[in-house]
């Protein structure tokens, strides 16, 4: 660098904040603290950060320890230093969308790539950069003294983070704004610790801290989401009538707001059991409430009631959206049953009301869905043998 003074790497400071960062993160991995009862798909994921995250650590250290270092072995650690400082990279490029991805899907479960074609088109560019970087320093350089120097386009790689970190914020707070249950989503709690991260480690050079971050951030939503499972059903993964008893507490203290409320109930539950095993049971129950979290969830809360029964707080709804979202449910266990390949069909009872809290008694709500539900499980068998 043509600079009087080039400043050096704080080797002990790295070294010491890496260390607390391996420690967090094994001690979330022994402790399986990623692992989230009725979520397997996001503790795979979880577990696949973390373990990428002690790496992360692990060779941040390596390359900090190697920086600077000439003489026997010059070749070994100038070779290393490039290899390392890449793997940071795709690293930090990579798992930062991927955790916004998870943010998205776990808000909407209907979300899509659309939402990332910009950024999946970013981590491309960011990709190409690196491929090309130990031909033509755009990145970061490792001069002849084996010293590290941030390159010209350094700042690509931290605007685009910044930005994802901010598209992750605004995504979950408008998304908040129509689902109040998402208040368990610790979204605050995991991107702060990197947005901190990222500036302070720009700011100053010769830190290294965003990899301790994100240990921090994988702490914070362990934590949260541990938290949000005291209030999640195990066998579904949906909500339980725990988060629904204070659920209805915070809207009849509020008085103002309207919802819709249903109550659905499986039909023929009890023929699934006797004639396929409580096993079939469980999966039919579990395949239930994947459906009912396509269609409910980024509008409403889902909750497993009782047995086969499930009842929906739809926020932000108006009476016409009690018949539209109860075809769309409908529509959806069609689409199920035509795609499961089970020798049984589900089929659900659905009963829907509107509520305002400022007129009505949340002790009136499950009598009236209740019964609305099972007016509609006595329309169906008009026409079907009853099975239960």
């Amino acid at each position: 660098m043509n600079t009087l003074f080039t400043p050096v790497i704080n080797l002990h400071a790295v070294l010491v904040a890496d260390f607390i960062g391996i420690a967090i993160l094994l001690v979330i991995l022994v402790t399986r603290g990623w692992n989230l009862p009725g979520r397997k798909a996001e503790s795979r994921i979880m577990l696949r950060m973390l373990i990428a995250s002690v790496f992360n650590c692990i060779i941040d250290q390596v390359v900090t320890y190697c920086d600077g270092r000439i003489g026997k072995g010059y070749a070994f650690f100038h070779s290393l230093l490039y290899v390392g400082n890449t793997y940071l990279y795709i690293y930090n490029v990579l798992v930062g969308v991927f955790l916004i991805n998870m943010i998205v899907k776990h808000i909407d479960s209907e979300a899509n790539l659309r939402h990332f074609i910009v950024f999946w088109i970013v981590v491309i560019m960011q990709m190409l950069m690196l491929v090309v970087n130990p031909f033509y320093p755009l990145v970061f350089e490792i001069d002849s003294s084996n010293a590290y120097h941030r390159g010209p386009l350094y700042i690509f790689f931290i605007a685009a983070g910044f930005v994802l970190l901010l598209y992750g914020y605004v995504y979950y707070f408008i998304s908040k704004f129509k689902n109040p249950a998402l208040r368990y989503f610790p979204v605050i709690e995991f991107l702060l610790p990197l947005l901190l991260g990222m500036v302070l480690q720009s700011i100053i050079y010769g830190i290294s801290l965003i990899p301790a971050c994100f240990a921090v951030s994988f702490a914070g939503i362990v934590i949260s989401l541990q938290n949000e499972c005291i209030y999640i059903d195990k066998l579904t993964g949906v909500y339980n009538r725990f988060e629904m008893d204070r659920e209805l507490r915070r809207l009849q203290k509020r008085r103002k707001d309207k919802i819709v409320a249903y109550m659905l109930d499986l039909n023929g539950f009890k023929k699934i059991n006797d004639d396929y095993s409580h096993e079939e049971g469980d999966q039919a129950l579990i395949a239930f409430a994947g459906i009912l979290n396509d269609v409910f969830g980024s509008v409403g809360t889902v909750i497993r009631f009782a047995g086969d029964e499930f009842v929906v707080l739809m926020y932000k709804a108006r009476e016409s959206d009690i018949e539209l979202y109860k075809q769309k449910t409908m529509e959806a266990v069609d689409k199920h049953n035509a795609n499961s390949g089970k020798p049984y069909k589900l089929s659900a009872a659905v009963g829907g009301k509107v509520f305002d809290f400022g007129k009505e008694d949340t002790q009136d709500l499950v009598v009236v869905i209740d019964t609305l539900m099972y007016k509609d499980k006595g329309d169906y068998y008009k026409d079907h043998v009853k099975e239960r």
